[in-house]
């Protein structure tokens, strides 16, 4: 028990060594954030242990590293007077105030061999951040002010969108960052017209048509694209989207019977042992012996399918209507199979095994009308159809 003590003792040491190895490293190749980060795990969970003093002396040593060198970055960026330099700096001292933040809940962390506390030289950011904030919010507004009401195309749209939705982000409420940004949503987005046609000689089910086209059910978030199945004339479709259903089988309805006749051996009393001389053979205890008697019996065992198939098949296609130009095009098929099982018997049931017992608790069915096996068909048809929409892409 000892020696597993010992053998523990040694692993948790080299473990322990291991991360203080490990945090040095990060330190030697400039890795100043993952140093910080490691020890503050470490000595979040117990800063007054000795064996965590490492951590302490570490965690010291990589703050005021990467503080010296953000610091150091910050004024090249500012002297180099590129607007485009505000993000970063904006992102720096957040940075540097955040690992401010994580840190003083730790304080003091005690050196022991020194006789002192570890030192931070901590500092108030609040302002700088605010300045940086304000020149960054002016910056992305200006820019993508610009690429709005300069845009060549929808990509320009959708970028003056993404600048907007992250200046409101980091500034909310900044000018009319959020009327802007819905502006620029609006104008980025491609509009999609769809239609359906029924090439068929075969009446579609109201039900079916309208669940195919109602795009809500297919639980697609596209930010940049709009399905309308009833077009609106204010607004400039970019793409037409058609839904031609081609062709529609439904097969006869079909009974199928399979005859089967099965045997079996079964108990049918009992008779007496008899020896040699016919007298009953009995026990050490005098009671007669007596065994089981079997016989054959038969059963004919008739079992009935009811079948019926619906197949439908179609195309996909997507066009540019601006170009007139086809973009792609898909086939759609789906297939609907109502099959159901019965069965009656003659003869002896006890022949039966008891899989095909159970069928005889059933009896015929109604089939389905033609209207319900089209629409069955065409729930599997809506699942192939969202396939396809998300196959698609229009830029």
């Amino acid at each position: 028990m000892k020696r597993v003590l010992q053998l523990s003792g040694i692993l948790l040491f080299l473990v322990a060594c291991g991360g203080v190895k490990k945090t040095q490293q990060a330190i030697n190749t400039g890795n100043y954030l993952n140093a910080i980060n490691s020890a503050v795990q470490k000595l979040a969970l117990n800063k007054g242990k000795k064996g965590n003093q490492s951590y302490v002396l570490l965690l010291e040593e990589a703050f005021e590293k990467n503080t010296e060198r953000e610091l150091e970055h910050i004024v090249f960026l500012q002297k180099d007077g590129n607007p485009a330099n505000l993000e970063t700096i904006y992102k720096s001292y957040r940075n540097l105030d955040r690992i401010q933040e994580t840190i003083k809940p730790l304080l003091p962390l005690q050196i022991y061999d020194e006789g002192r506390n570890a030192e931070f030289s901590f500092k108030n950011y609040n302002n700088d951040i605010v300045l940086v904030k304000e020149n960054l919010s002016k910056y992305l507004y200006d820019n993508a002010l610009s690429l709005l009401n300069n845009a060549s195309n929808k990509w320009d749209y959708r970028k003056s969108f993404d600048d907007f939705t992250y200046l409101n982000e980091i500034n909310p409420g900044y000018a009319d960052t959020k009327g802007k940004m819905e502006e620029a949503h609006e104008k980025g987005l491609d509009y999609v017209k769809v239609g359906m046609a029924n090439q068929t000689d075969k009446i579609i089910p109201a039900k079916l048509e309208e669940e195919l086209l109602n795009f809500n059910t297919y639980g697609l978030e596209d930010k940049w694209t709009k399905y309308h199945t009833n077009p609106l004339s204010y607004i400039d479709y970019s793409y037409n989207m058609m839904v031609e259903l081609k062709d529609i089988n439904i097969s006869p309805e079909q009974i199928n019977e399979k005859q089967i006749i099965k045997e079996k051996q079964v108990k049918d009393g009992y008779q007496y042992v008899l020896d040699n001389d016919g007298n009953v053979v009995k026990d050490s205890l005098g009671n007669k012996i007596k065994i089981d008697k079997f016989k054959t019996v038969t059963c004919n065992f008739y079992q009935f399918t009811q079948f019926k198939a619906a197949q439908v098949t179609g195309l996909v296609s997507f066009s540019d209507l601006e170009t007139k130009q086809q973009l792609n095009s898909y086939p759609l098929s789906s297939e609907f199979v109502f099959e159901h099982v019965y069965a009656n018997y003659d003869g002896d049931k006890r022949a039966l095994d008891t899989n095909l017992t159970a069928l005889l608790k059933l009896g015929a069915v109604p089939f389905p009308s033609n209207e319900q096996m089209v629409y069955d068909a065409g729930e599997d048809l809506k699942g192939r159809l969202k396939n396809i929409l998300i196959k698609q892409k229009f830029n």
